[in-house]
């Protein structure tokens, strides 16, 4: 009863801010999820055929540059208004999502995405502003629970429409996002900001030297300085999610053992390629996000006694678990209850993230901390890509193994190899000269290379942020604030 009255308690805004953030992560996470795939699959087999690095730059540059201009979009949303800076936020994110479709080289689909980034730096701090706001005193760890369930609620539904798109073509992957961001602008109608005060006009140079003052006004507190370098361990360690584990799944994981346990579902979550049946690795990404839509509220009634930073050192803990056990299996069954595994600890961490900022914030700064929030994601999004990137190629890519092999047991040179341009050609020949099928093959290069060792340094790198975390909560807060 006493939970059913909490949720009674947030008013109209809390709930259309919440809605606006369950489209807007539908369109993010469907484009996100499928980027890494469709940014290095082949050409022949539809993708843009880039590098390995080249998918880690653009995606840790972008992203990096999404988290960082919050800064300036919470800014802005305090100086114009919420509304006004959401209308922009939606224009800007449509147009970027319908030109990611449009383009196959390089540098054009980079800028799209930037433009996509910047649309999202000015929608995110004004959402996680108005959750703060709306949430009443003692309900704030439900307020955000609730916050990062819709937000899971999204991140499922995008990735599943984009793997249904991109069976037809991928350029509907992007056209379904853009379609997803204009709904926005209809409850943009409904939204009412909340709490804000009307301001003296200001100039833009004034503006500008407003956001200086307060950033040495939040950055002056060398503690909260202190959480926020930490944090960037975690999102380095998270966010390998969405850049290395989908191609990982593409090219190492065998999904068909889930395809033939869907049952009736199989037309829902699969797919058929080439006659096998298969499900797509958004579709396995989309586990965590369907866990978290079940258990996320109680998680955070549950934990609701527990102070923020204890439960991120617990959650990262269970996180960093369910990581490590992707070494061990190429069963896409094993690896999907990894995956719920990892679920659980995001559960118990990364809402803690937000709602411990927002605890610690005055309330006429709200906007302005919670643009800084974002600067460790921002960080780990930057290192977290290039890392990705960079550590694939050389620990994890399929292709590069197979080139490998290829010249480790004289069936061809290294200059043959490379004047190959299209992997699915090299990876079509390396059958033939072998005699072998593409599934035995791919475990051939498993058994001899164990690509699974990446997982081991990103569960590395988030074991030494929660031994960070336990010692910040000890020494640095004392037990007051964590």
């Amino acid at each position: 009863m006493a939970l059913y009255n909490d949720f009674r308690s947030f008013p109209r805004t809390f709930w259309v801010a919440n809605t606006m953030e369950l489209f807007e992560r539908w369109a993010y996470y469907g484009m996100f999820t499928v980027l890494s795939v469709y940014l290095t699959d082949p050409v022949s087999e539809g993708g843009l055929g880039f590098t390995q690095q080249q998918r880690g730059a653009m995606q840790g540059i972008v992203t990096a540059i999404l988290y960082f201009l919050p800064i300036l979009g919470g800014a802005l949303a305090d100086r114009f208004g919420f509304r006004k800076v959401l209308l922009a936020a939606f224009v800007t994110l449509a147009s970027g999502y319908f030109a990611m479709g449009q383009f196959h080289a390089y540098a054009p689909v980079f800028i799209a995405f930037l433009v996509v980034a910047v649309g999202g730096a000015l929608f995110k701090p004004i959402i996680v502003g108005t959750v703060s706001k709306t949430a009443a005193k003692g309900t704030e760890t439900l307020g955000f629970g609730i916050f990062y369930m819709i937000v899971n609620i999204g991140g499922f539904l995008g990735p599943w429409a984009a793997s249904k798109m991109r069976d037809i073509s991928w350029q509907y992957v992007f056209i379904m996002c853009s379609v997803v961001i204009l709904i926005n602008l209809v409850l943009l109608m409904f939204y009412r900001e909340p709490g804000r005060k009307e301001k003296e006009k200001e100039t833009f140079v004034e503006t500008i030297a407003n956001i200086f003052s307060n950033s040495i006004t939040v950055l002056s507190n060398w503690r909260f300085d202190l959480f926020l370098v930490i944090m960037v361990g975690f999102w380095i360690t998270y966010m390998q999610l969405f850049f290395t584990v989908p191609v990982y799944i593409t090219q190492w994981i065998d999904t068909t053992v889930i395809y033939n346990h869907l049952g009736f579902l199989k037309p829902v979550f699969g797919a058929v390629d080439e006659g096998v049946g298969i499900v797509h690795p958004e579709m396995i990404i989309n586990i965590p996000a369907f866990s978290i839509i079940l258990f996320q509220v109680l998680m955070s009634n549950a934990l609701k006694n527990v102070k923020p930073v204890k439960s991120m050192v617990g959650g990262t803990i269970v996180l960093i678990i369910g990581m490590g056990q992707f070494y061990f299996h190429v069963n896409g069954i094993y690896f999907a209850i990894s995956l719920v595994i990892f679920a659980f600890g995001e559960m118990a961490s990364s809402p803690r993230i937000q709602e411990y900022i927002s605890s610690i914030a005055p309330k006429e700064k709200v906007g302005v901390y919670m643009g800084y929030s974002f600067l460790p994601v921002a960080f780990g999004n930057l290192f977290g890509g290039f890392l990705s990137g960079s550590l694939y190629g050389s620990m994890s890519d399929k292709f590069n193994f197979l080139k490998d092999y290829l010249v480790e047991n004289r069936i061809s040179t290294r200059p043959a190899l490379d004047a190959i341009e299209d992997n699915g050609d090299l990876f079509l020949m390396a059958q033939e000269k072998l005699g072998m099928s593409a599934r035995e093959l791919t475990q051939l290069l498993y058994q001899t290379y164990h690509p699974g060792g990446i997982w081991l340094v990103f569960a590395g790198i988030g074991l030494g942020t929660a031994v960070l975390l336990f010692l910040y909560n000890k020494f640095i807060l004392d037990g007051s604030k964590g």
